[in-house]
């Protein structure tokens, strides 16, 4: 078993963002900028954009963060959106999920300008990416592929079960993990309504999870030598723990990892390189790689 280290593969690749960051400023060229909205204050939310700040640092990049308190109103933030689409500063954002119940969360991401859009969240991202255009990817998905490249993992023709269907995370793997030009795999998604679940994942050579449901995959669904996934970030209550709890995968880590050839651990896995892959799409938007 081999354990998929997205820490030390994140440092890798932010070190060459920052290399060629450097190149750029040299000839003339300015500093790509990362903004991040931040409404309320979510654990959870805090530490990620406190940890996209720090990885700004990391690559030799300006950022900006922006506040708001949970009353902020929708109008208020669509505002704050079309100022950040008009700022040449600014070549890539992002609004930081979960918004507040009174906001409208897919309003507020049409709003963003697709240009900008780091996230891959907007519809033109989201539908050029299901036809195989250029484009920004959804980072968590991006982050995978890259470990999966980077582990040199065969994904051509392997049978991969994705679990979830989020727009977030499962939709956007399972047609990443569909493409020629990335998984070239067949693909099966799952969720809390398939049937025959066991049975579906006993025959994945890949297994991605994304369910955000604690040690939900467990031994008997894995088969000897597959290779798994682990997207699950859940706060468990933990009193031995500093802060309280701790962060813990969809997999049952303990007991799958014996039967893996690969398995991603939480934290540690996938989490690092989906901020790594938000460097990747900010330092491609500076460069406008995918739009002109």
């Amino acid at each position: 078993m081999t354990l998929i280290d997205g820490k030390a593969t994140a440092t890798a690749v932010k070190a060459e963002i920052a290399q060629e960051v450097e190149q750029m400023v040299a000839r003339g060229e300015k500093r790509p900028h990362l903004a991040a909205v931040l409404v309320g204050h979510d654990g959870g939310s805090e530490t990620y954009v406190k940890n996209k700040v720090i990885a700004c640092e990391q690559c030799g990049f300006k950022s900006s963060l922006i506040r708001y308190e949970d009353d902020v109103t929708e109008k208020e933030l669509l505002e704050c959106v079309d100022k950040l689409n008009n700022d040449p500063d600014v070549d890539g954002f992002i609004i930081q999920l979960p918004l507040p119940k009174h906001i409208d969360e897919q309003k507020i991401i049409m709003a963003i300008d697709y240009r900008k859009d780091v996230d891959g969240f907007h519809p033109i991202n989201v539908g050029r990416m299901a036809i195989g255009l250029p484009c920004f990817i959804s980072a968590t998905p991006l982050g995978i592929l890259t470990l999966l490249r980077h582990y040199n993992i065969s994904t051509r023709g392997k049978k991969c079960v994705v679990l979830g269907r989020s727009n977030i995370v499962g939709k956007p793997m399972a047609q990443l993990m569909l493409q020629k030009n990335y998984g070239d795999a067949t693909v099966t998604v799952c969720h809390s309504h398939s049937a025959n679940l066991k049975d579906e994942c006993r025959e994945a050579d890949i297994i991605i999870a994304a369910v955000g449901r604690p040690d939900f995959v467990t031994a008997d669904m894995v088969k000897p030598g597959a290779v798994v996934i682990d997207v699950g970030t859940t706060r468990v209550s933990d009193a031995t723990k500093k802060k309280g709890f701790r962060l813990n995968g969809d997999v049952k880590f303990d007991e799958v990892a014996p039967k893996c050839s690969f398995i991603t651990p939480v934290p540690g896995g996938v989490g690092p390189m989906t901020i790594c892959s938000l460097m990747k799409n900010t330092l491609a938007a500076a460069k406008h790689e995918y739009y002109e």
